[in-house]
């Protein structure tokens, strides 16, 4: 499994659509992360969008998962970036492949 480094950009004017979908997208991080393929997400203090960190098989997967997060259906999100990316220190080295 790799791990990848998932920033989200939300949409300036997505406020009221993020509070609406903010639920079904916690729920959805929820499940991911209880069955592994989520080891943190969050947004940032600014509000302009996020981090998630996923372990998946390939780019090819993870875009799989990322299809199906509410907020991706609510078209909140205007970009994201995704980097393989390798923790070599700290809580998340162990994931590391």
């Amino acid at each position: 499994m790799t791990v990848f480094a998932v920033e989200y950009v939300y949409d300036a004017e997505s406020s009221e659509a993020r509070a609406a979908s903010r639920p079904a997208h916690r729920e959805w991080t929820a499940g991911l992360a209880e069955d592994g393929t989520i080891l943190a997400s969050g947004p940032y203090g600014d509000g302009a969008g996020a981090l998630l960190i996923f372990k998946a098989a390939d780019e090819n997967a993870l875009n799989e998962i990322l299809r199906q997060d509410p907020f991706a259906a609510a078209g909140v999100i205007s970009g994201t970036r995704t980097t393989e990316w390798a923790p070599l220190t700290g809580l998340l080295a162990e994931h590391a492949a």
